[in-house]
């Protein structure tokens, strides 16, 4: 399809060809017209006919000359010119029956001038004698159309030069667009549809932003369009804005409008390089500044991991010294705390042995008593009781008393006055 001109309106319409300029005319149209659809020149004849209706004649002649029994040289003949004839009609009938459908297009079939079917691309043959391909249109490929809208009126009703308008559409029903409409009314439907489309789009922007429309977003505009198309078996694939000329006033302020916001924006990279230079340095200074006080402070640091290094070493001799004091006069204390133990316990063990050895003389003292009493009870006189009143009857003379101081036990002798005194001052100890 051929491409539509920048700043011209397209045309759609549709042509009359024969069978062999089909493929050249939709893809490259004729004479700056878009052809989405031609009508093939019907080559189809009925001299086929011809042929056949001799060949059947001359094999009828053939078979009443077999009848009458003139089956001769004559009779052979009407039989050869009959097939050959027959062969010839129907290669004739073979031949004209060949339609070729080129690829991305589909062939709209009649019989008797009512739409029958659509053909797909290929080889197809048509053995009815009345069938043949109406149209031709082209399904595949993305139709370009330009529709530049002349005099717009924008929001202040203020009339611009011209609005281009791009779009690319597609015939998704072969059948529906043909019986529809038709090449030739889609052109005139198509344009009104996008003028009217463009003019609603111009009425909702001002003058001064109308060349905000270039490269818009037209999506809206699509749907518009897909929903007024739709009916006649066309879809818009794609549509934008590529330019927008404004009435030569409006052209001279918005140039003005332009050369001061170059202006401006000269000025404004030149002083933000003039900045980004200040703020370079000022970075520069600050990275030095920083360098110098990392330096000062590995300074510092290291002069404070000095002095904590020396307070350190101080305060480890200092507790080395009072762990020497402390270790002295622990061992001082202990030494005094030994020592008086030690007294404490001799004292205590002397006291101990006191006690014993009074308890020991006590014990044997109290001993040498009970033995001294025990032999002083032995050697004490048993009394006798002798009786010497005259109640009982006893004999009392002079023979019994005598008798009876015998019988009596001796004294034991008293101890010596010449023993020594120690031992009993021992003893009493």
């Amino acid at each position: 399809m051929s491409t539509a001109t920048k700043g011209r309106n397209s045309t759609i319409s549709e042509v009359v060809a024969p069978w062999s300029d089909v493929a050249r005319l939709l893809r490259g149209g004729e004479a700056g017209t878009l052809v989405p659809v031609v009508i093939p020149k019907h080559r189809r004849r009925l001299g086929w006919l011809a042929p056949l209706w001799l060949g059947l004649l001359a094999l009828l002649s053939g078979v009443m000359s077999t009848i009458r029994g003139d089956a001769g040289f004559p009779g052979f003949l009407a039989y050869l010119s009959g097939v050959l004839l027959l062969l010839a009609g129907a290669l004739w009938w073979w031949r004209s029956s060949i339609v070729e459908i080129e690829q991305g297009t589909n062939g709209v079939l009649t019989r008797y001038g009512a739409v029958s079917r659509t053909l797909e691309p290929g080889r197809h043959y048509l053995w009815h004698p009345w069938s043949r391909v109406a149209f031709v249109v082209d399904v595949a490929t993305e139709i370009p159309y330009s529709a530049p809208v002349m005099a717009c009126p924008t929001r202040e009703n203020v009339p611009l030069r011209s609005i281009e308008f791009f779009l690319k559409l597609r015939i998704t029903d072969a059948v529906l667009f043909v019986r529809t409409i038709g090449a030739g009314n889609f052109d005139l439907v198509l344009s009104s549809a996008v003028q009217d489309a463009i003019r609603q789009r111009a009425r909702m922007v001002q003058t001064e932003r109308a060349y905000d429309l270039r490269g818009s977003d037209v999506a809206d505009m699509q749907d518009l369009l897909n929903r007024q198309l739709d009916r006649y078996g066309v879809r818009i694939t794609g549509c934008n804005i590529p330019d927008v000329q404004l009435p030569a006033q409006y052209q001279q302020h918005l140039a003005t409008r332009e050369r001061v916001a170059k202006e401006s924006a000269a000025y404004e990279q030149e002083w933000g390089l003039t900045r980004k230079r200040r703020i370079d340095q000022l970075q520069m200074d600050i990275e030095r500044a920083k360098k110098v006080r990392d330096a000062r402070i590995v300074e510092v640091k290291a002069s404070l991991n000095k002095a904590r290094e020396q307070v350190a070493q101080l305060l480890e001799e200092q507790e080395t010294n009072a762990q020497r004091v402390r270790f002295e006069i622990e061992t001082r204390g202990r030494s005094g705390l030994i020592a008086a133990e030690n007294e404490a316990k001799a004292q205590q063990r002397l006291a101990q042995a006191y006690r014993d050895n009074r308890a020991v003389l006590q014990y044997e003292l109290a001993l040498r008593r009970l033995e001294v009493g025990a032999e002083l009870a032995g050697k004490a006189p048993q009394p006798v009781v002798v009786r010497t009143d005259g109640d009982g009857g006893a004999d009392t003379s002079a023979l019994a008393t005598l008798l009876a101081a015998q019988l009596l036990p001796r004294p034991a002798a008293l101890p010596s006055a010449d023993r020594p005194a120690g031992g009993v001052g021992n003893d009493a100890a």
